[in-house]
């Protein structure tokens, strides 16, 4: 059989008799895989510091295309210290995973693995992990097909006079159409629509007011409560973190 060699992040681990497990690994060139890692728990195996939660490579496999793959070996790319050693990062990070894994059982595409990865290495150079992941949400809607209206009201298509952005009604609201919705910033209706169309490998400098902060993640929760129909676990554990932040 063949050795493919493919680019991923191992999502989770799960014991597989006395010394092996199983990692499931969220690759470019296929999507999310099974692989198993025969000897991993030894002490002395090759495998074992190569096959933990977030190691960031290249995997050496034979390659199953049903059924679980087998390793042969990891080259890895970037040890993302600054993530596995800082609960929030973590935190994020094991969101947005969970979050991407999602998608692709919708739809697989090597961009998601691009954004997934891009937002990783950002996290990990410091950049706001909140507002990277908010970056990321927001790609996410349109995989999910469920893309924010941000071009125009969401309610009656007039593209001036934009005055708020409603998740539950579906984006941009106008001064003719507001009802009850909380009034954001100009520059949280702006960084919005900005945000959906960077490149975030591209993002040198992020300085943003804790204000315009809480307003677009708050459009980002209620878009995803309200669009989505995702309800992921990790998510409460981001909740709780950033209850801890604040006090």
């Amino acid at each position: 059989m063949e050795i493919v060699k493919v680019k991923g992040i191992i999502i989770s681990e799960t014991p597989y008799s006395e010394t092996s497990k199983i990692i499931n690994v969220i690759t470019k060139e296929y999507g999310t895989l099974g692989i198993i890692a025969k000897g991993a728990k030894s002490l002395k195996s090759k495998l074992r510091s190569v096959s933990t939660k977030l190691t960031y490579g290249y995997f050496h496999i034979y390659y199953k295309e049903k059924g679980l793959s087998t390793l042969v070996s990891v080259d890895v790319i970037n040890n993302l210290k600054n993530i596995k050693t800082d609960i929030t990062n973590m935190s994020y990070v094991c969101y947005i995973l969970e979050l991407v894994n999602q998608v692709m059982k919708h739809e697989y595409n090597e961009e998601i693995f691009n954004l997934l990865e891009a937002s990783i290495l950002k996290i990990n150079e410091k950049f706001d992990a909140g507002i990277i992941t908010n970056i990321l949400e927001l790609k996410m809607l349109d995989y999910l097909g469920v893309r924010p209206i941000i071009d125009e009201c969401a309610v009656c298509g007039n593209k001036t006079e934009i005055v708020t952005i409603s998740g539950d009604r579906g984006g941009y609201i106008c001064k003719n159409c507001i009802q009850n919705e909380y009034i954001v910033s100009d520059k949280t209706i702006k960084l919005i629509r900005m945000f959906y169309y960077v490149d975030i490998s591209k993002i040198s400098k992020l300085s943003i007011s804790s204000k315009v902060k809480y307003e677009i993640d708050m459009f980002v929760n209620s878009y995803y409560d309200r669009y989505t129909g995702l309800y992921l676990k990790s998510k409460k554990f981001v909740n709780d973190i950033k209850k801890l932040n604040i006090t």
